[in-house]
């Protein structure tokens, strides 16, 4: 996805250091004693480079809700070996070497179509010069929370989340699967609200061990921080973290990944799915080879399949589908590409167009330090995808398109004035960091529904919980359903008071 906008050149500050990510998300920044940062440009591309059909990976996809009984035997017969078998869904992995396995295994009886994995990348995380950060804000607690950096999370304030708090809406008792690349599993305001972890990358662990930033440990932060006055405060902090890794720390991942990750949240009773990640998909059916590079698009490394995209919006519809018809509610990013899907339907994004998801854009103010108490929150972002039937929901997810590098000293923290109009949150090494994307915005939705269900006992269909947000979400933009804010931007107190 391409991020149409200028980068902002950094100079050293004091007491807190920044950075940019994709995931989609353009730019975090690390709150650390005397620390230098910088930024560069993320430059994932719209077109052919930015998916990556394997040539020896597959997808089998069963024509009705399963797969044959003998379908590992059927595709040895094909010449593959099915590598994963998820029969919920009617799915499975494969792998062969034939190169005419997709055609001979979708002739075997019960089978719809067999597609090639795709590798995507799901966000693309920056160099970070800022390591560990110290909790030195000093300024009294807000409406009652003595977590020392929440006065900078304004983005609690926008929904406001505080007095949701304040009816005893925490999200206790509910699990949400946090769906992103490693996490940092020891970090302090985290720990205590892990239930569990697991890795679907292969080579990787989910613990974060990564050279960038640590795109998951910054949005399982905003969905459940825990409240323990040390760093931030998540919009559901009594809710519980199921930490699923599905993209590699450096962001990419494999569809398959993804896949086999909501279906073991579904069968870890999670109640909540959270995607801060997202592949835009060619409709035209142009694709990388994996024999080629990210840079080369020749002809002689381009694959022409218009069947591909149709067969990957039926495969994770499948698993989606099946999610939600096992109580699962599932939020997702809508995209960070400025994309207005009214006009350009050019792309699939998965899995924000994958059946049953919630598909949130981005809000933020421009300039919020200097003048807290009136700046709109609730501007669209720049980045954010947009497009009436795209977008559910809209959500806080910062921005950095506030025009100038002044530095500002706000609430015992000096920095640059359009980093504090980005979302704060849990870093690796125990930190915090700053990001700016629909990958922040998802989680604030995700911390919303958790708080909904956690008033409902802790689970709910998720009708009911796309029917309460809806019913409490503020209308913002054009009357009714717009294509910047959907239905509204969330709002926890009204969603938690419709009971």
């Amino acid at each position: 996805m391409n991020n149409k906008f200028s980068t902002h050149k950094f100079l050293p500050v004091l007491g807190l250091g920044l950075l940019f990510t994709f995931g989609c998300s353009k730019e975090d920044l690390q709150p650390t004693d005397n620390t230098t940062a910088r930024t560069t440009q993320q430059a994932v591309s719209q077109d052919a480079a930015a998916v990556t059909l394997h040539a020896k990976n597959y997808i089998i996809i069963a024509s009705g809700d399963q797969l044959p009984a003998d379908i590992a035997e059927q595709t040895k017969s094909a010449n593959g070996t099915v590598t994963a078998l998820l029969s919920e869904i009617g799915l499975a992995t494969a792998s062969s070497d034939d190169p005419n396995f997709a055609a001979k295994a979708a002739r075997i009886s019960g089978v719809r179509s067999v597609v090639r994995d795709f590798t995507y990348q799901g966000f693309d995380p920056q160099k970070e010069r800022s390591v560990d950060a110290t909790a030195d804000n000093t300024n009294p607690a807000s409406t009652g929370d003595s977590n020392p950096f929440f006065p900078l999370q304004w983005g609690a304030t926008a929904i406001q989340a505080p007095e949701a708090w304040n009816t005893g809406a925490q999200g206790e008792g509910v699990v949400v699967a946090d769906l992103d690349s490693g996490f940092d599993l020891t970090h302090p305001d985290l720990q205590p609200n892990i239930v569990g972890s697991a890795s679907f990358v292969t080579g990787e662990g989910a613990q974060f061990r990564g050279a960038g930033s640590s795109h998951g440990t910054h949005t399982a932060g905003t969905i459940a921080a825990v409240d323990n006055s040390r760093g931030v405060i998540g919009i559901a902090p009594k809710a519980k973290l199921l930490l699923v890794k599905v993209l590699r720390d450096s962001g990419s991942g494999s569809f398959s990944w993804m896949i086999q990750g909501i279906l073991y949240a579904v069968q870890q009773n999670a109640a909540v799915i959270n995607m801060s990640l997202g592949a835009a998909i060619p409709r035209n059916g142009r694709y990388l080879d994996d024999n080629g590079t990210p840079t080369d698009l020749s002809d002689d490394f381009i694959i022409n399949d218009t069947k591909a995209t149709q067969e990957l919006l039926v495969a994770i519809s499948k698993a989606t589908g099946y999610a939600t018809r096992q109580g699962v509610t599932i939020i997702a990013s809508a995209g960070n590409d400025a994309n207005n899907g009214n006009q350009d339907q050019s792309l699939a994004h998965i899995p924000a167009d994958a059946t049953g998801v919630i598909s949130i854009s981005s809000t933020a103010p421009i300039g919020w330090a200097n003048a807290p108490l009136t700046t709109n929150l609730d501007r669209f972002a720049s980045y954010s995808n947009y497009g009436t039937s795209a977008i559910d929901f809209a959500a806080p997810g910062g921005d950095f398109a506030y025009p100038t590098n002044e530095l500002v000293v706000f609430r015992g923290v000096r920095q640059y004035t359009w980093a504090l109009d980005m979302v704060l949150s849990t870093a690796k090494n125990g930190g915090y960091t700053w990001m700016a994307g629909t990958s922040m915005a998802a989680p604030h939705a995700t911390g919303v529904a958790a708080l909904i269900i956690g008033k409902n006992g802790g689970h709910m269909d998720p009708a009911r919980v796309e029917a309460t947000l809806r019913a409490s979400a503020d209308d913002l933009g054009k009357p009714g359903r717009d294509e910047f804010y959907g239905y509204g931007r969330i709002n926890a107190l009204r969603a938690v008071t419709q009971f």
